[in-house]
């Protein structure tokens, strides 16, 4: 061969070798970055050229998958009461791809999953129709419709766990939206779209486990059991030694008490009528570092908290000096918390001391039914003793019976909770929130621990918004509804 040939063959093996090379790159090392990629269409195509698996609530599912003319999009997906789910579901449009459940199990759901493959095969072979596979959650109907129907029109949020496993029983947020009506890829559903997303109100935030709201006194429960662990308080009927007024540390300002009798108050009678001045004085013996250490206990300052959804990471400021720890200790200043935090917080005191890392998906399964996964309940932490979280826990059962919380009686069970008025926005000159965190337990143990937040409510006066008025009604519908679904 002439050297003139022998350059242009190797050149020509070169070129062949750099295309190998790149079909190589393209095909196994960018594979998964290709097929997620936002414009790559034939992976929305693909995951409505068949029926979607469903999302389960008590065995009957949630959500469905009905024939579309589109030439591209095959079936589109369908919501059974919509507005009530979507905090759970999520959404999964052609147009605008998917979040929460429907995105995250999208694997199973689509089929396309790598544990559904002998699946996918057999159906070549039988000539059977590809379908999905199904996600099963651990929420419970009643519990659900409870806590939609007691938000109402309210502005707002409900979460609600079993304290025993961290199964999560109910997952609310308000107001809501329906994911059918942006499902599709037509002009219909782009217009749905772009009215939610210009929402002031915010519907497709899923309150419940995204946004983060000054818990107010609720928050004091948290404090108590820093108190308790640490030794500050060894009798929770002994006086603290609080003065009236008690002044903030490292400030002019007096803390302000909305009950009466604060002075000397005991841990038990604070708890009872919400007295800001002992829990503030009681913050700031504990120490702002032992403070960050028993609220991370419970969960705070996690940002990796996933039920699968991942959860905002709820603060406690690590870096603040004593007034802003004493403020802290009552649930303002830079604290901030989930509803599904505090209601975290509820469980592992309803449970003796015991966190259980929360969840939503009971287990996943194939197209015929079978068994892929199962999620099996796990200890996340033991923020508090069993000695301690039984001495909360009377507290707590206190406030119900006489104190603050006495709307979430609940008849044949024993109710622990605790009321908040958050204040917040610049001089606390916006509308307060309300709280109310809870468990109720009987002779078989407390199936169900909650924390409502009501963002805001229509029509109801500045001077008349507390957790105990407005957010204990809502939780004891939430609670009644799982005890009842326990006879």
């Amino acid at each position: 061969m002439n050297k003139p040939l022998r350059r242009i063959a190797i050149f020509c093996g070169l070129l062949v070798l750099a295309l190998l090379i790149r079909d190589n790159w393209l095909q196994y090392v960018r594979a998964d970055e290709l097929n997620t990629h936002k414009y790559n269409r034939r992976v929305q195509i693909e995951r409505y050229a068949h029926e979607r698996g469903n999302i389960i609530v008590e065995g009957k599912p949630i959500t469905g998958s009905v024939l579309t003319e589109d030439t591209d999009f095959k079936y589109k997906r369908t919501y059974l009461d919509g507005l009530m789910w979507a905090p759970v579901t999520g959404y999964a449009s052609q147009a605008y791809d998917a979040n929460q459940i429907e995105k995250l199990e999208d694997g199973i759901l689509s089929g396309n999953d790598d544990r559904l493959f002998f699946d996918r095969t057999m159906a070549l072979f039988t000539g059977d129709k590809k379908k999905g596979g199904n996600v099963v959650t651990t929420l419970k109907r009643k519990a659900q419709r409870a806590a939609f129907e007691g938000l109402g029109d309210k502005k707002g949020a409900v979460a609600a766990i079993d304290p025993r496993t961290g199964a999560i029983l109910a997952l609310a947020s308000t107001p809501s939206y329906d994911p059918s009506t942006f499902a599709g890829y037509s002009a219909k559903d782009e217009k749905a779209w772009v009215e939610l997303e210009k929402d002031k109100d915010k519907p497709k935030l899923n309150r419940a486990l995204r946004e983060t709201y000054p818990p107010g006194s609720t928050f004091k429960v948290v404090t108590a059991a820093a108190a308790l662990e640490h030794g500050i308080v060894t009798d929770i009927d002994a006086p603290t030694d609080t003065p009236e007024p008690y002044k903030i540390p490292l400030s002019t300002k007096n803390m302000v008490n909305h009950a009466g009798g604060c002075e000397n108050a005991s841990l038990n009678r604070a708890m009872e009528v919400s007295c800001n001045s002992v829990f503030a004085k009681l913050g700031d013996e504990v120490t702002r570092d032992k403070m960050v250490e028993t609220a991370e206990k419970f969960g705070f300052n996690n940002p990796e908290i996933d039920t699968p959804v991942r959860a905002s990471a709820s603060v406690y400021d690590k870096n603040m000096d004593r007034g802003g720890n004493a403020l802290s200790s009552i649930g303002q200043f830079n604290t901030a918390a989930t509803p599904l935090q505090m209601a975290m917080v509820t469980a592992a005191i309803a449970n003796d001391g015991k966190l259980m890392k929360p969840y939503m998906i009971d287990r996943l399964e194939a197209p015929n039914l079978d068994e892929l996964s199962r999620t099996e309940p796990e200890e996340m932490s033991r923020p508090l003793s069993e000695k301690n979280a039984q001495l909360l826990q009377q507290m707590m059962e206190k406030v119900v019976g006489t104190g603050t919380g006495t709307k979430a009686q609940i008849e044949g069970a024993t109710v622990g909770g605790k009321t908040g008025t958050a204040q917040h926005g610049v001089g606390n000159s916006k509308r307060p929130y309300a709280w109310f965190i809870a468990y109720a337990k009987t002779d078989n143990g407390s199936p169900v621990a909650v924390a409502v937040v009501v963002e805001d409510s229509a029509g109801t006066a500045r001077d008349d918004i507390s957790g105990g008025g407005l957010a204990a009604p809502i939780a004891k519908k939430v609670m009644q509804a799982v005890l009842d679904s326990k006879e």
